[in-house]
């Protein structure tokens, strides 16, 4: 079911946040300078100051989910006896991931271990063998385990409250109310979901803006078109019917059919590199990997460098939890959206496990076979990533493969399209789930609603793009990731204390009635 028309936006929310909204890209495109300064200098005191805060936040989100699974509340079901999955389990993990992810998977898996090896952490020597090995191990740290606890744990507290709870709303300060309680219907309920809307806007927008630099540079390599700034508004013309269609679609019919093809296509890609790249070094060298973070798992999720002040923890991994939690209400509530009929336990291992191995096993094809050319003098990677860019060391990269023009680069540019649309599809799809007052479990937010927030990302896109502010608003969502500690915090507590409430007697086999908006609505939960 589709809630149709206007008349349930939620204007108290939707109308401050397209104030907010509108008025940062305006200052942006006036004072972009004065912009960037402010914000670089909250930026460094945020991450000087709250470095250990964002590196507690990973290490507790993890053990929470550990905690989560293995006790007797993964028992719990997200939704009543009767709820199934709306989804197969492979498409479930292929939205999950895709929305997770996106196109940074594209930008980062090939460089990210290039840039750790030519600056690495604990004072080893730059291009050393051992900097390669910490190299390639680091992106395990970055997109693992970690980073996708953060992700996820914000979701298991939305989905119970909307699908075992039966409360129609799918915000942040609802799920809040049994700690804050009436609080949230005042100004810091609306204060909380106003963060949450801002940081899906500012790091999905950054990220669209981001992206397409990478597009066009990827098009001139393959095509031959130059690259100039009305090739980079075709390219966000197409991405936005896409995005447009995949969202008036919906769930079912749109971003589900792109994630699928998304996933097929990004595995074939991945299988190609492996097969005609070094195969045995790429084994090799992963299971090193493997190991080296595991023996150094606590040391690298909570080094902060407190006497030397080395910039590596603050430049990385301080930086990505921080990205992480930003990224997280997005994620918490799309997968919250997706995950009716499933256990607590089956969406932390299936989510958790499956996203952080889909993540690290192309840093570590992808990652390693970038690390192979450089140092075996095949491509001088680190060279073109200090004096051309990003998009610029992704291309030539994948232009070493075997048919790269006539197969791997176009086929390369099509998984750029789909990944980035997979994952703004979903962001405007969880946008008006946030600005919706009300909406049954079987209903999705009014197609309206929808559409506009897929023209408001790409408003931000296009105005960060030209003029030139995408390191500005990259560095914004960081920002806003610090308010975000408190209440993934007040999340965590509340959902134990809905649990506590729900299954007082340590989840016993036992009956609990819960009382929907009818009393047709009034159902029984067994655990």
């Amino acid at each position: 079911m589709i809630k149709n028309g206007s008349s349930n936006i939620d204007y108290t929310l939707f109308i401050p946040a397209m104030i907010i909204i509108i008025s940062s890209c305006s200052y942006l495109a006036i004072e972009p300078e004065a912009g960037s300064q402010i914000v670089d200098t909250l930026f460094n005191w945020t991450t000087s100051k709250f470095g250990w805060l964002y590196l507690s936040i990973g290490l507790v989100c993890f053990f929470v989910m550990f905690i989560l699974a293995f006790s007797r509340i993964g028992r719990i079901k997200l939704g009543r006896e009767e709820d199934h999955p709306e989804f197969s389990k492979a498409s479930w993990i292929a939205m999950l991931f895709c929305a997770g992810i996106g196109i940074s998977l594209c930008n980062w898996a090939f460089i990210e271990p290039i840039y750790i090896m030519s600056s690495p952490p604990f004072g080893i020597e730059k291009g050393s063998a051992k900097a390669i090995e910490w190299g390639a191990m680091y992106p395990l740290l970055h997109w693992g385990i970690v980073p996708w606890s953060i992700y996820l744990l914000p979701a298991i507290p939305m989905a119970y409250n909307f699908y075992v709870r039966r409360i129609p709303i799918m915000k942040f300060s609802e799920v809040c109310r049994p700690i804050l309680g009436n609080l949230v219907d005042g100004i810091l309920g609306k204060t909380i979901d106003l963060i949450v809307i801002l940081s899906i806007v500012g790091a999905v927008g950054t990220s669209l803006g981001l992206s397409v630099p990478l597009a066009s540079t990827l098009i001139n390599s393959a095509f031959g078109i130059e690259e100039s700034f009305g090739l980079q508004m075709a390219i966000l013309g197409v991405w936005i019917i896409l995005i447009g269609w995949s969202v008036y679609k919906g769930l079912g019919k749109g971003i589900q059919i792109l994630s699928n093809v998304n996933v097929g296509l990004a595995f074939l890609l991945l299988a190609i590199v492996f097969i005609a790249g070094p195969t045995i070094f790429l084994l090799n060298l992963n299971a090193n990997s493997f190991g080296l973070f595991l023996d150094n798992f606590f040391r690298v999720n909570t080094w902060t460098s407190p006497v030397v002040h080395d910039s590596f923890p603050r430049s990385w991994t301080i930086f990505y939890w921080a990205w992480w939690i930003a990224y997280a209400p997005m994620m918490g509530i799309f997968v919250a959206r997706i995950s009716k009929g499933r256990t607590i336990k089956e969406f932390i291992l299936n989510g958790v496990l499956w996203g952080s191995a889909g993540t690290c096993v192309f840093f570590a094809v992808w990652g390693g076979y970038s690390l192979h050319l450089d140092f075996n003098g095949i491509l001088d990677v680190e060279g073109i990533l200090n004096n051309e860019g990003i998009p610029a060391a992704v291309t030539q990269i994948v232009n070493t493969l075997p048919l790269a023009g006539a197969v791997v680069l176009p086929l390369f540019i099509l998984l750029c399209f789909i990944f980035l649309a997979t994952t703004v599809d979903s962001s405007a799809y969880t946008l008006a789930l946030v600005t919706s007052k009300k909406l049954h479990v079987t209903e999705e937010p009014s197609r309206i609603n929808r559409l506009f927030w897929t023209a408001c990302l790409a408003f931000v896109g296009v105005g960060l793009l030209s003029v030139g502010g995408l390191k500005t608003a990259q560095t914004s969502t960081i920002i806003v990731a610090l308010p975000m500690v408190p209440v993934i915090i007040m999340m965590i507590l509340a959902f134990f204390k809905m649990v506590k409430e729900d299954f007082p007697d340590e989840l016993q086999a036992k009956s609990v009635i819960f009382k929907g908006e009818t009393e047709k609505d009034c159902v029984i939960a067994k655990v």
